[in-house]
Parts: C-alpha cells; structure tokens; sequence
C-alpha cells in the first residue's frame, strides 16, 4: 500500500508551488508598466458569455466582492453564480490567486439567461473601470520576453490606425494584428469565439464558455491555455512551436453576437476579450500542399514526440507549416512549424489524431539527440510549471500529461519507434465502431488490478478516520518529490502525483466497478450517459473481451481513420477549415466515446495506478516488438523515399 500523499512535507510544497510568488506584480496603464502597491493583484475576470473586466484585489477581498464589482461595472446579475479558477470554485478566500490570474464567473444552469449583455464597463464609479492596458499578458514566464516586445509593436500600430484583420477560414473566430508597418506579426483567437462559444462569428454557438465543447473532453473557452502549454513544454524549441501566450486584449474588431448583447442594435466599440495570442511566422504553405517526403526527419520526430506527450487529438496537415530553406524546398532545405495546438491535452484518453502516423520518417528509429531528449523528461516537473504559468489548467489534463509522457519515455526505452508509439495510442474502427486503443487497454487492465488488490484488502485498512478526501477542493496537494534513481527505467513509484485531480473522493470499495461511458448532452449542456459496469463476480473478464479485438494488433492500415477529417484549404495558410461546406459543428469531430478517465481517481488511486501502469506495459511493448519482427521485412510505404 502506497504510503499517505498527505505529509506536512508534501503539504507545504504543494502549497509553496500553488502561493509562491511570481517575479513581479505590475499593471500596465497607458502603455507602461508600473508595480502594484503591496498586497495587492490584479485579475481578469471573465463572465460565461465572454465579458471580461480588470480588477485590482486586496488582500481583504473576497468572492462576493469580486462579483459586486462585477455587477456594478458591467451592469450584469451575479445571483446564483459561481467564481471558479480551473477546477476550483473559489469562496471567501481569495489569497491563493496570484497576479494577472483569468477568473471565470459561471452562473447555475437553470438561472442561466441568453440575453446576458456582453459590455465594456459602464460603472459610474470610475474605480470599478478596467485600468489595464489594451494587451496584458497574463503569465510572468521568461519565454514571454518576445511576445512582451511583440505586444509593445502592435499597441503602437493600434494607436497609428493600424487595424487587425479577420481571418475568414476555420470554425471559430480569429485576428491577424499587424505591427507599423503593416505586416501580420500576431494571430490572436479570443476565447468566447471558439466553436458553440457564445460570441462565435461563424454561426457555431449555444453554449457557455466551461461547457463541453468542439471535442467533449476540451471545454468551450479552454483552448487558449492548451496553445501556451504546448508552447511552454517545448522546452528548447525542440518542436519549433511558436511563441504563444495567453492575454487580455481589447478592440474593437472583435465580435460580439447581437444575442449576447441583448438583441440590442450593435455598436462597433472597444470590448475586452481573454485570448491565445501567437507570433505570426511567414511561411510558404502547409504540408497538405508539399509532397512528405521532403520534410526531415528530425523535424517529423520532433514534432510526433510532441503530439505524443500532449495527446494532441487534432494533428493534420493543415496545421503543419512549411517554410522553404532555400527557396526550393528540396528534399531536407524545408521547416516545419506546428500550430493549432488548442485540442491537446483533453481530460480523458480519447482518439487522437496523428498525420505524421504513416509518414516514413516516423519509421526511421530515435537519434541519440531525441533519446536523450526524451530521456531527460520529466513530468513532474511539467506539471509544477503548468500549475505555476497557467494555474487554471484542471488535473484531469495533467493528468493526461503524465501519462502520455511516462507512455512515450517507457516506448523509447524499449526501442519503439515515433509510428509504433502512435500506433498504440490510436483506435481501430471495425464495423465502424471504435474500439479502446492499446494504451486505453494497459489503463484498463492496470485500474482493474488495483480493483482487485482493494477488493481483497480489509476494509478496516481504508476505514481509518484519519483517511479522508477534501470534498471542497479549496486547496489542493500537489507532491513534486522527483528524486528517482538514475539506472532505474521504470521506477515512476518514486514520483508522487498526489494532487493531480483528488477531489473526487469515492468511497474506495466503489473502484470494483469500471465504467465505460459514452457522455452526451443536449443544447443547454446538460451531461448524460449509458454506464456499463465490470460484473463484481468476474473482474477480469471485461478487460479480457476488450483485449481479444486487438490480440494480434500489428502495425496495420489505418487509413480508414485518418480519413475521416475533411481538411480544406486554409486562407493565408495558416487557419485551416476542418469543415466540408456548411455542417454543424458536431460532424466535424464525430462523438468519441470514452473507455478510460484518469480524472475520477482520487489521489491514493492515482498513486497506486502509476505504480501499476509500467508493469503492465512491459508485456504490451513486448507484443509490439514481436510483431513488428515479422514486419520489418516489409517496406512500409514503398522506395521511392530517401533519407
């Protein structure tokens, strides 16, 4: 039995990484910078319909403050609303959130209003208004010291009469802003315009922003943060993902439906949004339009290893952009730079999307330089600096990060190559049903072993008073202990993942039972489902008819699948339209129906099923490499490719 995640020791660095403080605490007003007085922070606030207003805390306020203001300003009700920061639904106590955090005001699903106004603040007293300035970068990272440069030219050129452009192409709302001179510098997609988001320009709206979304496991409103976190886990540029961050900007291209606002006549003025702003890189085309075999294979590798540990379920080609080295784009003179990165890191295990999977590159085993890389990983550490630059991001995904990341570094070691990884991580459709992927089965069998083990425990071991679970999610424990030996490679029980997503608190005899669950909702987004439940009598059996489908997997034609998303042609080459013609949203992402959750596991759960998950995939690897004997022979993709 694992040991109790809830020491002192592991306390107080939970708490120290969740409270420490950041490195500076500045406002911006009229384009400079100047340090807030002490103890206090400012925040952004964002209603459910996609207002957002700037405020100035203290250390005295509390939520009900936050929303009085809120009212005032904004002129909007409050009653029957909750303020959450991520998964946490934040009360009185408000001295855990640090400078320049996004908040998210949601009100109870029977008091929610179409007609709730999207407003500037109106309040008369002019200390309720938004202080901030046009662009504020909402994170204190180094990485961000360009796009701080960047921002500094496109205010300039705002104020110049340099206005930003629409972009036309893609399912949600997005805008090119230039610099002086008038050249695209910036893309920048406000979060109330994503897919079915309420202030969405393409026709693709009905829900609140923390709903489910486009995918069910990404939430309306939460792809923004998604694109900073795989920019912030390329560490070194490895995948040369450009420099993103998340903002609040104010203009007045930005689009505000006339439902929104209260069916009231639209006035073009300035309104303030929450945003992914991402440098603009020039580039000659996507990698739908350039023949594959070209691309080097460093860069297909680099970019694969990426998707792997952020579980990108939106890879194709149309957000792969191709610049020309040499003006020709041979074979080996071209640059690959990945965009669109708003579907990583869902908050359950689902079907994700890998172009490069048949490409021959992914093929061609790890260099010494990507091993090592891969080696050096560690997602303890990835999750301590997520939590500290985007501390709305919600344990479910990390969890996901940990996964995918112990995933690929256990493949690596075992010699897998970039297409057997993603092989594994895929599903197979038969009959035209999905069925669990490899990985979905090691997860599967890994939760029905720690089942089995409580099941045989005596109850009095989990009945100890002392052993509880925080229902009200207040605080968090996070244990970033990392010290594991350097020769051990899979010695993950060293790491302790403890805060991860504990909330949930079920009774621990409840874990017998492993659902399967397809989630639906209906226009208003309300959530139901169809349960199939593990027969206590044969705890094994569910597992065992999931495993007989993929007994012999081998590295097989997928082709079915991955033809299954209509790509067209991008305006300006950079936003691509995953729609053909005019469907709903919902065809575009079929429902994918969800085998595995890592978001339902308290803590101690959590624990003891990293213990369990490198055991089961020595046998899984061990198959794969077995199979992939007999393949080896075969060419996968023909001979006319050279590397």
């Amino acid at each position: 039995m694992s040991r109790k995640l809830d020491s002192p020791v592991q306390t107080q660095m939970a708490v120290a990484a969740l409270k420490s403080p950041l490195s500076r605490d500045y406002r911006a007003r009229n384009g400079m910078e100047e340090k807030l007085p002490v103890g206090r922070r400012q925040v952004f606030v964002q209603t459910d319909s996609g207002c957002v207003l700037g405020m100035e805390l203290d250390r005295n306020d509390n939520a009900h403050t936050v929303k009085r203001r809120l009212q005032i300003a904004l002129n909007i009700p409050t009653e029957e609303s909750s303020l959450t920061f991520g998964d946490v639904i934040l009360k009185n106590d408000l001295t855990a959130i640090r400078s320049d955090s996004p908040l998210l005001l949601t009100r109870n699903l029977m008091h929610r209003s179409s007609s709730t106004p999207c407003l500037s603040p109106t309040g008369k007293d002019l200390r309720l208004r938004d202080q901030s300035g046009p662009i504020e970068i909402l994170g204190h990272s180094e990485r961000f010291s360009g796009t701080r440069r960047l921002v500094k030219e496109i205010v300039k050129a705002i104020k110049l009469g340099i206005d930003p452009i629409p972009v036309h192409s893609g399912l949600g709302g997005a805008y090119y802003f230039r610099n002086g001179k008038g050249e695209s510098v910036a893309i920048v997609k406000p979060t109330d315009e994503e897919p079915f988001a309420p202030n969405n320009p393409k026709g693709f709206v009905g829900k609140a922003l923390g709903q489910p979304g486009f995918k069910r496991s990404v939430r309306v409103g939460e792809t923004g943060f998604r694109e900073v976190a795989a920019y912030l886990l390329d560490y070194e540029h490895f995948a040369n993902v450009p420099p993103t961050a998340l903002v609040k900007i104010t203009h007045s291209i930005f689009n505000v439906n006339d439902w929104v606002n209260g069916n009231k006549p639209h006035k073009k003025k300035s309104v303030s949004k929450i945003a992914s702003f991402q440098q603009f890189i020039p580039h000659d085309f996507d990698a739908s339009d350039h023949g594959t075999s070209s691309f080097p294979v460093a860069a297909v590798h680099r970019i694969g290893i990426l998707d792997i540990r952020i579980f990108n379920t939106d890879r194709h080609a149309g957000n792969l952009l191709v610049r020309k080295l040499d003006g020709i784009g041979r074979f080996g003179q071209v640059e690959l730079i990945p965009i669109d990165h708003g579907l990583c890191l869902p908050e359950t295990l689902e079907d994700p999307y890998f172009e490069w999977i048949h490409w021959p590159q992914a093929s061609i085993p790890f260099s010494e330089d990507e091993l090592k890389y891969i080696e050096n990983l560690n997602p303890i550490k990835d999750c301590e600096m997520l939590r500290m630059e985007l501390p709305m991001i919600r344990d479910a995904c990390l969890r996901v990060l940990v996964l995918c990341t112990i995933f690929l570094k256990e493949a690596a070691a075992c010699g897998l190559c970039l297409a057997e990884i993603g092989e594994m991580m895929s599903r197979e459709f038969r009959s035209g049903e999905e069925e669990p992927s490899e990985l979905e089965l090691v997860c599967l069998e890994a939760r029905q072993i720690i089942a089995e083990r409580e099941l045989c425990s005596p109850v009095d071991d989990w009945g100890n008073d002392e052993f509880q679970f925080d229902l009200d999610c207040e605080e968090r424990e996070l244990d970033y202990n990392s010290s594991v030996a350097a020769d051990q490679c899979l010695g993950w029980s060293h790491y302790q993942f403890g805060g991860l997503g504990g909330m949930h608190g079920r009774n621990p005899l409840s874990k017998l039972e492993e659902s399967i669950e397809e989630e639906g909702e209906d226009s208003a987004g309300e959530e139901q489902g169809e349960t199939a439940t593990f027969p206590p009598s044969e705890p094994i059996s569910a597992v065992s008819k999931l495993s007989m489908s993929l007994k012999n997997t081998i590295l097989g034609d997928k082709n079915q699948k991955h033809q299954k998303y209509q790509v067209s042609k991008p305006e300006y080459g950079y936003i691509t339209n995953t729609s053909a013609g005019h469907r709903s949203a919902n065809e575009q992402f079929p429902p994918s129906v969800s085998f595995v959750k890592l978001g339902d596991m308290n803590d101690e759960e959590w624990t003891l099923f990293l213990d369990k998950f490198p055991e089961v995939l020595r046998p899984a690897f061990a198959k794969r490499q077995s199979a992939a004997l007999g393949q080896r022979q075969r060419q996968r993709l023909g001979t006319s490719c050279q590397f």
